[in-house]
């Protein structure tokens, strides 16, 4: 036969299959250029940028519903004929060929049975699906998609990285407009990244806010998946707070920072529609602008919010997971607040999670002022003792073993607010203070040089 199609099935785990048979049939009228895109159980027509195949066998077994391999030839392209009963229909979306639109159909005769073996030897499975699925990927609006030769151009050639994170290398990049960015690789063969790159985007395509990580483009090309970014010159927050070359942050840093990111997963949980659980909170994820400004980054966890809450494989990082989640399995907003709560201690501590932060927390809570005695070294000495505790007790009540009783993230920004506002108005009375007292010790000395010149007059 001049063309072949091979339908067949997989089980969820993808290494073994049905049993049932494959299918083969005659498919020499089917377009040259076409791809799978899907099935429906409900009757439809062709568009102008589809193919719809009536198909006759269940498939309710199917996740995917099918996987389709073809070798076409060109000949003369029929329509096919919307026929009789059927289970589903497979759909194709139709591609371009030098610049035209190429029609096409099939038509299915009676299937024959083959060996799964002798198919499998002449085409491994597994690198087909690998090369097959990497490049599929519907664009997303609003959002530009780059080709991997601008991101290599852009890259140096991939020379420029900027760290290793657990999705993949991250690389400084300059577009051609001039613009600086950074470029996120998915690392290859990871399944769950490409996940999460797929969440990421389509995310971050309707949620936009000051204190979240602006998403600039992505690039699906060669196999390779890459998200582009804005850049942000300081980097994370846990390497400025643990990393001993980096700058070290001021009192009036942390408080800005705390605040900041209160904003960035406030917007999250209360203004994006509808609601987005953030699910891997934590410093590593928080970056910083050259204004040292905090933005929320990393949404490849991320999850839309049901009423009921979520059932979900327990995802996140160790030391920032709400114990509750880690036993129910479930994850509301209030699993966020838990993560926020661990960073806000991080910010007073400068101690990570994954060197027992909460062993010293809990100590910490035998008495009023305990938080003094672990409060970052870096820092003792120039900030407020009262503003450290004030925020302390914040945070205590984000770790709050029940979830109905932590704040909601919009309660903790308005007491951060608070803390924020009497450090200001402080400030500004201490320096009004100092800039009056100054004032006066400049007419007192004045007043004196007046006297010395009306003695020297007077003799």
């Amino acid at each position: 036969m001049s063309g072949v199609v091979v339908l067949f099935f997989f089980t969820p785990r993808w290494d073994r299959f049905l049993s049932f048979p494959l299918m083969l049939w005659d498919a020499s009228s089917f377009v040259s250029p076409f791809r799978f895109s899907g099935y429906t159980r409900h009757a439809i027509k062709s568009s102008p940028f589809s193919v719809v195949i009536p198909f006759r066998q269940k498939i309710k077994l199917l996740i995917p519903p099918c996987i389709l391999l073809y070798q076409p030839s060109h000949g003369d392209h029929n329509k096919f004929p919307a026929t009789a009963r059927c289970s589903c229909f497979l759909i194709f979306e139709r591609e371009r060929n030098n610049g035209t639109v190429i029609e096409s159909s099939a038509s299915i005769p009676n299937s024959a049975t083959v060996k799964e073996s002798e198919y499998l030897a002449k085409k491994p499975r597994r690198s087909w699906w690998n090369n097959h699925r990497k490049d599929q990927f519907v664009s997303t609006p609003g959002i530009p998609r780059y080709s991997y030769k601008d991101i290599q151009k852009a890259t140096q050639n991939f020379t420029t990285i900027l760290g290793q994170g657990s999705f993949g290398p991250v690389y400084k990049a300059t577009m051609p407009a001039g613009e600086v960015v950074a470029v996120k690789v998915l690392d290859s063969g990871s399944k769950q990244g490409e996940k999460e790159f797929h969440t990421e985007v389509s995310l971050l395509a309707r949620l936009h806010h000051r204190n979240l990580v602006n998403l600039v483009g992505y690039c699906v090309d060669k196999g390779q998946h890459m998200l582009v970014y804005e850049y942000m010159s300081n980097g994370s927050l846990e390497k400025l707070l643990y990393n001993k070359n980096e700058q070290i942050l001021s009192w009036e840093e942390r408080l800005q920072i705390a605040l900041d990111i209160s904003h960035g997963i406030a917007y999250l949980h209360d203004g994006a529609v509808p609601p987005v659980i953030h699910r891997d909170l934590k410093s590593a994820n928080i970056l910083l602008d050259r204004a040292m400004r905090a933005k929320v980054a990393d949404f490849g966890l991320s999850k839309e919010e049901v009423f009921e809450g979520q059932n979900s494989g327990l995802k996140g990082t160790y030391g920032y997971i709400d114990p509750m989640y880690i036993s129910t399995n479930k994850f509301t907003t209030k699993s966020d607040v838990y993560s926020f709560g661990a960073i806000l201690f991080e910010l007073i501590t400068g101690i990570h999670p994954s060197q027992n932060l909460m062993e010293y927390v809990n100590l910490a809570t035998l008495s009023p002022d305990g938080v003094d005695e672990i409060l970052d070294t870096q820092i003792v000495g120039t900030c407020n003792p009262e503003e450290v505790r004030s925020l302390a007790r914040i945070a205590h009540k984000c770790l709050h073993k029940m979830p109905r009783k932590r704040p909601s993230v919009g309660e903790v920004s308005r007491a951060i607010l608070k803390i924020k506002q009497r450090h200001l108005v402080k400030e500004n009375t201490t320096s009004f203070a100092e800039d009056f007292y100054g004032a006066l010790s400049q007419i007192e000395f004045q007043d004196l040089e007046l006297k010395k010149l009306a003695r020297i007059d007077e003799s």
